[in-house]
């Protein structure tokens, strides 16, 4: 009896922390004005990381100024800026690290062509290490072993 009394008390409090992180668990809904915003919405939040988790995309992270960030995004998306208004806004505040995919520019260029580079880089490598292979047809054949494999292609196989 006292184990079932116990059994039920511990099921009660677990019940009861689990339906208490539903209530510090916040949902944000946002009206927007026309389904293109939301669709936008949704993307831009995909692309823009959490300058706290870093890690973490805007939409996905829980921190406070992720928060934050998406109630900007909302306004600007309702207030009619354009994506690259948007992304330039918070470049111009968080820096490029904001931005999964960074721009193009004079601090990012090597970060764009270093993919290419290694790969030119390492086709060269391969192409100077099979040009130094000594080749496998060799013609320094003397008569003698030319003889022996004659007579072993001539011989009929059993």
């Amino acid at each position: 009896m006292k184990i079932a009394l116990k059994a039920l008390i511990s099921a009660t409090i677990c019940g009861q922390l689990w339906l208490a992180s539903f209530a510090l668990a916040v949902i944000e809904t946002y009206v927007f004005s026309s389904p293109d915003l939301e669709l936008r919405y949704h993307q831009l939040s995909q692309e823009l990381r959490c300058p706290k988790c870093q890690n973490q995309n805007i939409a996905d992270s829980n921190a406070p100024i992720a928060r934050d960030l998406r109630v900007v995004l909302h306004e600007q998306l309702e207030q009619g800026a354009t994506d690259d208004e948007i992304l330039a806004f918070m470049v111009a505040r968080y820096g490029e690290f904001v931005r999964y995919r960074p721009g193009v520019d004079r601090n990012t260029v090597l970060l764009w062509a270093a993919p290419g580079l290694l790969l030119m880089l390492g086709a060269a490598g391969l192409l100077s290490h099979f040009r130094q292979r000594p080749s496998a047809r060799s013609t320094d054949v003397t008569e003698a072993e030319q003889a022996e494999i004659t007579r072993l292609l001539g011989e009929p196989r059993d």
